[in-house]
């Protein structure tokens, strides 16, 4: 198996992880959780911004609302194609074009 094959296997493995394992753990980290927004998250904030901006409430498919629904229930079926659809081909292409390792060689000091 070529090197660009075996790069562009692995960097798809990687985009695919990341969009099954990562993006669900990223929805988390910002403060949507299975139980609501968290306190003090940058979900709050979020969610504030957008409740100043329509008037007092959150508007319904808003992206404040489609993350905290992803974060209540997990991503549906749809949305994790749609996101492996675009994280597996750009890890793909990303592991194909990864820069192969070359030695290194330690400078050469002059004798003094």
């Amino acid at each position: 198996m070529s090197s660009k094959l075996k790069g562009a296997a692995i960097g798809a493995a990687v985009g695919l992880g990341v969009a099954f394992a990562g993006v669900p753990a990223g929805i988390w980290a910002l403060g949507f959780t299975a139980k609501g927004i968290a306190a003090g998250s940058i979900a709050t904030k979020m969610m504030s911004a957008a409740a100043i901006a329509n008037g007092g409430g959150v508007a319904s498919g808003s992206l404040v609302a489609l993350l905290q629904s992803a974060g209540a229930a997990g991503l549906s079926l749809g949305a994790k194609i749609g996101v492996g659809s675009a994280l597996g081909p750009l890890g793909a292409a990303a592991g194909a074009l990864w820069p192969k390792g070359r030695e290194v060689q330690a400078p050469k000091h002059k004798a003094e």
